[in-house]
Formats: C-alpha cells, structure tokens, sequence
C-alpha cells in the first residue's frame, strides 16, 4: 500500500497544462501576467478589492507587521496555540510574542482573555503595537468581539488565514476579518503553489505598500532608486499559473474535506476515547486537517504512541500543535493562560485529511486507529 501523507498537493493535469502555459509565454521571472491574474482571482474569490502575491505566508506576516509600523520594543499578542510562523514574525521585526490561550469553541485565541489583556495593558499604558489571531485547521476565531476589543484601543489586527482559505466567519470570508489578513498556500495547503503565500487588505494603499516592498522597495526611477528597505517577496509567474488553476477548484477541495471528516466521525461514533476539534457554531470551517482528541480517562495511548502506531502502517500523523510558550526559543515571554492549549497539545492528533483522498484512504486510516486504541483502552 501506497503511504499516506497528512495534506498532500492534490494536483492533476488541469495545473500541469497551467504551468506549461506560463512557460511557453516565457515568462519565467518573477511577476508577469499571471500573478496579476491570480491577484485579481483570488481577492474576487473573498469579495474584497486588494491582494498581493508574494513567496509565503511568513513573508505576508513579516510585511504586515512592518507596515503597521511593529518594531523593536514593541510587543505583539499572539495566540500560543498556533504554528510558529505566526511567533517568528514578530522576532523578525525585534518586537517581543505575548501568548494567550485559547478557547474551547474554536480551539483559537480566547476572545475574553483578550478583552482582559487589552484593557489592563490600557490602564498601564502598555497595550501592544498589534495583535495577531490565527484560524486553526480551517477553522476562524471568533472575530467580532476579538476585532472590537483590539478596535476599542485602536490596536491593529493581522489574521493569520494561512490555515483557513475557504472557511467563513458569519458570511465572510476567512482572511478579510481584521485590518490585514494574510494566506499561505505551501504544499501542505488545501491550494498550492508549490511554495507561496497572499497579503490581503481592505485599505488599497496598504496593498500597494506591501507591493512595493516585496518588490525591494524600488522607487519610480529608470535607475534603481530606493527610499527604504524593501525585501525579495514577490511570487514567481510560474508559481501563480499553478495557484490560479488551484483556486478553480478550491470549492471541491474544501467540500472533500468535510467529506472525509465526517467519514471520520462515523468511523470512531461508537468510541468515546476520540472526540473532534468542535466546529464553532459562528462559521463554516475546510477541515483543512481533522483533528482528534484522546481522552486519557477513556484510553492509555497517548497521541505519540497513535502517531508512531500509524508510522509503521506507513500513514503520516502529528500531534496537534505544540504551544508556543512551550517552546525552547520563546522560553521567558509573557503568556496568559495557556491551559486549553495545552490539553490540546497534550491529546491532540491531526490525521490525514488531504483531498485527494479517496473513500478507501480514509478508512484504512480509521481502521488503522482503532486497531491501536483497541489495544489501549481503559
């Protein structure tokens, strides 16, 4: 049997015959025709006016946290539960992570330890110069009370979609909640090009900031003239005819993925040692990965032991995200709470949900777990 990975490219000869399109227009540099398509593809696809294409979704945090004027001194909130992309940032501007939990309803940052942290910062005159809030395997956070509490003190909010393309927050689209949203669209991503990401804003002279700094900053000049520091972020053509023939299917992929999630709630129905990442009841998530929770009480296999199980059957699975306050290179920065994500993290596993997969997959890989915590149960 073939081995099944957590979320690989679902691709096929409609992104083949894109990509060889872009070649034979020879425009193999970066920028060219289709990043301008994919641009204006991908922000009709959210119902918003500006995106920018750029080389990852890191890139896109770096720039937001740059053009909201975030640097050294300065500290940025940060959900703990979270990839540490979403962290890394802020160390990239010189500003210092304050971590706060989650909640239980989306897994994603609490709102009310945010209205908290917010207004005892504003008594002390120390609110922070941003805030970012992340969408956990396809799922939003709660937007409207986290943008009104960062709204009430004027503090800017970047969400970190990189997770969650196609999921809704009450009608909207994922990535257009906060003042900047960025996307990232590596190979593990429900869409791909290859290696990738998306800048998105609601105010146009933001996006063409961020344009120009990832294009080196280079001033309207015949020779090259720069006024700042710019930095090497565009996306390559190439890359974008690849993203734009994802896009055009990202509706089926998103639907797949609900499918095989709920095959995996039929599967484990009749076991009470797995429960699933809640879908909050606020938005529409992609299941970008579908997470499970082991409840110790009811199993004695802990997520490293499944995760190991499931290697030697040659299926790719992971514990959910490890805290960033847990981590070695965050060690010593200011955390509020942290208790739900580290139960998370503690009984989390995420399993392979890519949209590629077919019926059979999925049960091999439900079969495959319940043959471990047969063996483990309490």
């Amino acid at each position: 049997m073939s081995r099944l990975y957590l979320s690989p490219p679902d691709v096929g000869d409609t992104e083949r015959d894109a990509i060889l399109r872009a070649f034979d227009s020879n425009w193999i540099a970066p920028l060219g025709p289709e990043v301008d398509a994919f641009e204006q593809e991908f922000a009709a696809y959210l119902g918003i006016d500006n995106a920018v294409a750029l080389s990852s979704g890191t890139s896109a945090l770096h720039l937001a946290l740059v053009l909201l004027g975030v640097g050294s001194g300065d500290e940025v909130i940060v959900p703990t539960l979270t990839f540490a992309a979403s962290a890394f940032a802020t160390r990239y501007v010189g500003a210092e992570p304050v971590f706060l939990d989650s909640d239980d309803a989306s897994w994603n940052l609490d709102p009310e330890l945010l209205s908290t942290e917010l207004d005892e910062r504003a008594a002390h005159d120390r609110l922070p110069a941003a805030v970012i809030a992340v969408d956990l395997y396809g799922q939003t956070a709660e937007y409207e009370p986290i943008a009104a509490a960062c709204a009430a003190h004027g503090v800017p909010l970047i969400e970190d979609a990189a997770e969650a393309l196609g999921a809704t927050y009450q009608g909207r689209a994922a990535g257009t909640l906060g003042d900047i949203g960025v996307f990232s669209f590596n190979g593990n991503k429900i869409i791909t090009t290859s290696g990738g990401g998306m800048f998105v804003a609601g105010d146009p002279k933001i996006a063409d900031q961020a344009r120009n700094l990832a294009a080196q900053s280079r001033e309207p000049a015949l020779h090259y003239e720069h006024a700042q520091i710019g930095f090497n972020y565009r996306l390559s053509n190439l890359l974008a005819a690849l993203g734009r023939a994802q896009l055009a299917g990202l509706d089926a992929k998103v639907e797949r993925r609900r499918e095989i999630k709920q095959q995996y709630r039929e599967a484990f129905a009749d076991l009470p040692a797995i429960e699933f990442m809640p879908d909050a009841p606020f938005g529409e998530p992609t299941n970008w990965l579908t997470v499970i929770t082991l409840d110790p009480a009811r199993t004695s296999v802990t997520p490293a032991e499944l995760c190991a199980h499931l290697e030697t059957l040659d299926i790719e699975a992971r514990p959910a995200w490890k805290p960033m306050h847990l981590q070695p290179v965050f060690r010593g920065c200011a955390v509020r709470g942290g208790a739900v994500a580290e139960r998370i993290f503690a009984t989390g596993v995420c399993l392979p949900s890519g949209s590629s997969m077919s019926a059979a997959d999925v049960d091999r890989v439900a079969t495959s777990v319940l043959g471990c915590l047969d063996v483990g149960r309490a």
